[in-house]
């Protein structure tokens, strides 16, 4: 018994944290919340992004930063898929600042570096996790 009760506070605190989402849960983010880079052209690459799920901000939107413009708004199980031009890209996450609520005040700013090539293809997830809070990483399988 006294097993179970120390296991339990651990067990929530995991279950806080977010998970790869099934391929069959994922949906395409909304178009009227894909703000940029959307425009299929030859000689560019892709940039995919996935939300997690997870009860972490599970209520907010988060801003998807290319080359610190807001291209997307992205929600909890959620995919968005970015076409840009070759070359050194900024990829971030944000808070939602057109969120109005609680969501958009908060603070945060995660950033890194992608080096693109034409054609190629570059896949993120969007995880939250307890003590660290929202980061953005490359997706590998």
């Amino acid at each position: 018994m006294r097993s179970i009760l120390a296991l339990l506070p651990l067990l929530l605190l995991a279950g806080c944290s977010s998970y790869r989402a099934d391929p069959g849960q994922v949906k395409a983010v909304p178009d009227d919340r894909l703000l940029a880079y959307q425009q299929v052209e030859e000689g560019r690459g892709r940039i995919v992004v996935n939300r997690d799920i997870g009860f972490l901000g599970g209520g907010c939107y988060v801003a998807v930063l290319v080359d610190r413009e807001v291209a997307a708004r992205i929600g909890v199980g959620e995919v968005a898929t970015f076409h840009v031009p070759p070359g050194a890209r900024v990829l971030g996450i944000s808070a939602d600042k057109q969120d109005e609520t609680l969501c958009g005040k908060g603070f945060l700013w995660r950033e890194l570096a992608v080096q693109v090539a034409a054609g190629e293809n570059h896949r993120f997830r969007i995880v939250s996790e307890n003590q660290g809070g929202f980061a953005i990483r490359p997706d590998e399988p």
